[in-house]
Formats: C-alpha cells, sequence, structure tokens
C-alpha cells in the first residue's frame, strides 16, 4: 500500500520560513517525479515544485522560484520544499504527490 505524507506546514509570520517535507511508503521517491503542489479554496491546485528522481532537475512555477527551493534526500526517502521569505498570498494547503499517488496536504497560513 502507496502512502505519501506531507509535514512542516503552520502558522509563520510574513517573512519568515517553513521546510516541508514529503515522505512516501510502498514506493521509491526515486524512482519518480516528485511533485510539491497547493490549493486554495476555490482556485486549481497550483504546482509549486518539482524535482527528478536524481535530484539534478528541479523546476518551479516562475513566481516562486526565487523564494522556495526542493530538494529530496533519496536516501532517507523525503522530499523537502524549503520555502523562505512568505507572503499572505501564500496561504495554501500543501500537497505532495509521487507517481499517482497524494498525500493529504499540510496547511501552511501566513500571516500579515
Amino acid at each position: 500500500q502507496v502512502q505519501v505524507r506531507e509535514s512542516g506546514g503552520g502558522l509563520v509570520q510574513s517573512g519568515g520560513s517553513l521546510r516541508l517535507s514529503c515522505a512516501a511508503s510502498g514506493v521509491t521517491q526515486s524512482a519518480y517525479w516528485v511533485n510539491w503542489y497547493r490549493q486554495t479554496p476555490g482556485k486549481e491546485r497550483e504546482r509549486v515544485a518539482r524535482i527528478f528522481f536524481n535530484g539534478r532537475i528541479a523546476d518551479y512555477a516562475d513566481s516562486l522560484k526565487d523564494r522556495f527551493t526542493i530538494s529530496r534526500d533519496n536516501t532517507k526517502n523525503l522530499v523537502y520544499l524549503q520555502m523562505n521569505s512568505l507572503k499572505p498570498e501564500d496561504t495554501a494547503v500543501y500537497y505532495c504527490s509521487v507517481a499517482a499517488y497524494w498525500g493529504q496536504g499540510t496547511q501552511v497560513t501566513v500571516s500579515s
């Protein structure tokens, strides 16, 4: 059974930082693209960043690439999303996806 789980969300003030983690069991993350998405109520889910299995290829939403960094640790089967200089508009539920599997999401709230 494949399970994907996000962690690291929370409440942070504008300008602060958070690091999200994505853990997957039952699937080897290193074999796939791993994606981070986010969604706010009433809006479509937006891909934030993704990283290729070897960790050497990553891409980002254009509006976020200066503040967000995706990385992976294949020895731990974890993918991280480092988010810096957070803004209130970054408030969303952040989801991780691996292959066709999704986590339940982790809430990020940025206060002004």
